[in-house]
């Protein structure tokens, strides 16, 4: 029958876009919005406040936006003003300038501010129509493209995330040793990650359905130590009313944890050491020795070497420790990891229903050249609080908590710029030709061995030819 329409089952009608008209001039807004109503969305504001409010409410991909608004709508500032909230808020919106052909400098300002297109008043509904068109497509694009960046953090080995050459080499090493069951000694300053390498150890080994059970021995007072690792038994000191097993007799068949091994006082490190060489254990109290399977990893980030030489570690003890040591770099010397991590914590830290931030091009250049004397665990905290306080999709070094960048500690070391500069040019050096060490040499006016030297002692990835 003609007139009646009929319905297609494999039809199905695209959701149509958002998009928010900024414009004070009501014939110019309505003439819009009836245009464009068809094929979007249209919400209209014609003050900053009710067109911020309607941004954030909405978050519309496209905004056309008129510079004279009011209060002030014989000038730009207010057009400007909401220009660069939106752009902080959100900076992939793509912003449409409509102006009058008098403004046009202002809005080729705009332009150069990160306004995405500009149209001459009187507007031209056709034109109009394309350059949203090519916009959206634009938004489509760069939102895809967040959203891949975001989730491309696939450089991780278990929770641990790291590109560079020292981590790739660190996760090869806990692939060998998880196949074992020696004693692993891990070391590195604090906030470095030492209990994920821990945790990814026993998560590549077959004791991987079996407990891990971590215990900081700096953070049990002395006298209560004995008891946390070894248990006891009922009556074995006031207050020891019923038989406790200890956290070492917990770890059956897993992995015990031993962080901050340094601080664990001289008596119980015998005792440490009589159970390495058995695997037995005697509950406090107890008259029975217990035969114990599981594997020790511990960790430290403290100078072994000098508290043995110091009195204040077994040294015995730390061979039976050390038989594989794996020291962990410190942040800022992971330089190509920082970004990568910093992601991971963004993505863990942002809200399901918020869309995941990204960094501002000036974060990524503090987060690059701050030294990072908290490492991960201060990175960590940085994008939690950053994660919290930023007001938009962008993170900026203010919301990390860098009130400038000048905050960022560039220590006055002449010696650390030295080798800086040293690693740097022989690093380049060595990949501009393809790591043949003799051409390098030539070209930094160095001998080889001298080179080889430099290789050997900032562990330079050498993929040498020696030529």
């Amino acid at each position: 029958m003609f007139g009646q329409l009929t319905s297609n089952p494999g039809y199905k009608t695209m959701k149509k876009q958002d998009i928010l008209i900024i414009e004070d001039e009501a014939s110019i807004c309505d003439q819009m919005k009836w245009a464009l109503m068809e094929d979007y969305n249209v919400f209209t504001a014609g003050d900053s406040v009710s067109a911020m409010q309607i941004f954030s409410s909405i978050r519309p991909a496209i905004v056309t936006l008129d510079l004279g608004l009011p209060p002030h709508p014989d000038d730009t500032s207010e057009g400007f003003n909401i220009l660069s909230k939106i752009l902080n808020y959100d900076p992939v919106t793509k912003i449409i300038i409509i102006t009058g052909n008098s403004d046009r400098g202002s809005a080729l300002k705009a332009i150069s501010s990160g306004a995405h297109d500009l149209l001459t008043k009187p507007v031209n509904v056709d034109e109009l129509k394309t350059i949203l068109k090519r916009a959206h497509y634009v938004y489509a694009l760069e939102t895809e493209f967040f959203r891949l960046q975001n989730e491309s953090v696939t450089e991780h080995f278990n929770e641990i995330v790291g590109a560079s050459p020292r981590m790739i080499e660190i996760f090869a090493t806990i692939k060998k040793v998880a196949a074992t069951d020696v004693p692993v000694l891990v070391t590195g300053e604090s906030g470095t990650g030492k209990e994920l390498i821990a945790w990814a150890i026993h998560k590549e080994s077959s004791r991987r359905g079996k407990p891990f059970i971590p215990i900081n021995c700096g953070a049990i007072p002395e006298n209560l130590l004995e008891s946390e690792l070894f248990g006891h038994e009922k009556g074995a000191f006031t207050g020891a009313h019923a038989q406790r097993s200890g956290r070492i007799e917990s770890a059956q068949g897993g992995t015990l944890f031993l962080d901050e091994i340094g601080e664990l006082p001289l008596p119980l490190q015998v005792k440490l050491l009589r159970f390495l060489q058995d695997y037995k254990i005697e509950r406090v109290g107890g008259r029975s020795s217990l035969d114990l399977d599981i594997r020790i990893v511990a960790a430290t980030n403290s100078d072994v070497k000098r508290l043995i030489a110091d009195g204040k570690f077994r040294e015995d003890l730390y061979y039976r420790l050390a038989v594989v040591t794996m020291e962990l770099p410190a942040l800022r010397e992971r330089e190509d990891d920082i970004v990568l991590i910093a992601k991971k914590f963004m993505k863990k830290f942002s809200p399901d229903s918020e869309r995941v931030k990204h960094l501002s091009a000036e974060s990524v250049e503090v987060l690059k050249s701050y030294k990072w004397p908290g490492n991960v665990r201060e990175l960590e905290n940085r994008i939690r609080r950053a994660v919290t306080f930023a007001e938009g999709h962008q993170i900026r070094p203010q919301d990390m908590g860098f009130t400038n960048t000048d905050e960022t500690p560039h220590v006055l070391d002449l010696k650390r710029a030295k080798e800086d500069l040293e690693l740097k040019f022989v690093h380049k050096a060595i990949q501009k030709h393809n790591g043949n060490i003799s051409k390098a040499a030539e070209e930094l006016g160095l001998s080889r061995p001298t080179v080889h030297n430099i290789v050997k002692k900032y562990n330079i990835q050498e993929t040498a030819r020696k030529g």
